[in-house]
Order: structure tokens, then sequence, then C-alpha cells
């Protein structure tokens, strides 16, 4: 596979890493070394990012890239507004644009997702925004200046695994940046799923900091998303409609 590259930033780890619902915050920290994560996501209205606060303080900002999310908002303007007083007060400026304005299945929305990355693009923000499996919204989003894309593979926190599939894979075909599959992965198999499809990077929270063992989950999904990867580079077989014998049927022994 060719290099991650994100907005000019090489990344050696594929798996990206949220902060929250964990049980502590020595358990994050934990965590985070555990999983071999170079970029961690933080939502803006779980954490202060100019008070102490322990979930900040459990990263270490000169091992981590951190990348504040606007979880939560539920239209452009707030998301916006979320991502200026990161930046203001923090000197952040990658951003994960979140705009879920369902509070049940927490969808994203479309077109107020497009019309905050075009502002926040113009500011001069390094944006990757959350969205359906939508090619066409994904293609609008890579032309106005998105430095990733980073659609769900099911519902946040739903554990379901990839159920996007044939989506995902037009997305990955047509996008000429890296495409992160963000949401609904519950177990290390699922992201692993998701680099075999052809996604650059996967971005996991819950099924990591829910687990009974977080520590324990995130090396197991660390260590999936590098089998992944190194079985990929390797040059995986194509599938075949019959069967193919692996040992030879002629020249038996007699």
């Amino acid at each position: 596979m060719k290099d991650l590259v994100i907005a000019g930033r090489k990344f050696a780890s594929r798996l990206f890493v949220g902060t929250g619902k964990y049980p502590s915050p020595d358990i994050l920290r934990s965590s985070l070394k555990a999983s071999g994560t170079e970029l961690v996501t933080v939502a803006l209205r779980r954490v202060s990012l100019t008070e102490p606060d322990p979930t900040m303080a459990a990263i270490d900002f000169d091992t981590y890239l951190v990348m504040p999310n606007t979880s939560g908002a539920r239209d452009a303007d707030e998301a916006l507004r979320l991502a200026r007083l990161a930046r203001a007060a923090s000197g952040l400026d990658w951003i994960k644009l979140e705009v879920t304005p369902d509070p049940v299945y927490l969808l994203p929305d479309p077109a107020e997702t497009l019309k905050a990355a075009e502002v926040l693009v113009k500011e001069g923000f390094t944006v990757l925004p959350y969205i359906h499996a939508d090619p066409t919204l994904a293609r609008r989003l890579e032309d106005i200046g998105c430095a990733a894309i980073m659609p769900l593979g099911s519902p946040i926190g739903s554990a379901r695994g990839i159920k996007t599939e044939e989506f995902l894979r037009i997305i990955i075909e047509q996008a000429c940046v890296p495409v992160v599959v963000d949401a609904g992965l519950g177990l290390p198999s699922h992201a692993a799923q998701a680099i075999e499809l052809g996604a650059d990077a996967v971005l996991v929270n819950t099924a990591i900091a829910v687990a009974a063992d977080p520590v324990l989950m995130a090396e197991a999904f660390r260590l999936a998303v590098e089998a992944a990867v190194k079985g990929m580079a390797a040059g995986p077989i194509e599938q075949q409609a019959r069967a193919a014998a692996s040992s030879p049927l002629t020249g038996f022994l007699e």
C-alpha cells in the first residue's frame, strides 16, 4: 500500500483513536499507547482546551496529533463555532467535522456538512468530514479541499461493522484523498475488512473504550490493522468462482 499522507503529514499507523467513554484517564493513556496510534480525536463538548481536564492530561501532545471534533453540532453554524473556539484556544487547526442533528441515530447531515466544510477550508483548517457513505458527497467535499474523507461503516457506536461496503468501494475507487472509515466498527476484524476494501485508515472509539479490557482491545485493533495492511501489501490472490487445487492432481504415487 502507498504511504498514508494527509495534508502533507505522514502516518505510520493507520489506526486513529477517539478518546470518549474510557473508564479513567489512566486506561485512556494506556489504550492509546497499546493502539500504536498517531492521531487522536477529542470531542469539544466533552473536554476543555483551556482549563485543566483529565482527558486532555492523559494525551501526550508530543506523541499524538490531536484533532478536535465537532461532535454534537446540529448544524453548520454550531460546527463552525466549535472549530473556531478550538483553534483560538489551542492553535489546533485539524478538525474532524461532524454535523449530526438526529439525536437518535447520529447520522450526519450532508448539506450542513458541506456548508461548514466550505467555510472551514477557506479559513485554513485541515478538514476531515464525517459523512454517510455517499460517493457524490465525498467527491464534492474533496473538490472543495477537504484533506480526507471519513465515511461511516454503520451508525456511530453501533458495533455493527461495515454495512456500506458497496458505497465504500465506490468512494475508495474515486477518491484522490485518503479515505478513513469511521463509525460502527465493533471488532478488530471490522477494521481489517475496511483496510482490505482499500480504505487508507480507520477511526475507532467506542469499541475500544467500552470493552471489558480497553487496553487489550486497543492492541487487538492495532494488530488487525497491521495484519490487513501487510496482507494487502503482499498481493492477495483474486477470488475465484470455482475451486482451484492447491496440490497437483496428477503424478500420484502408486
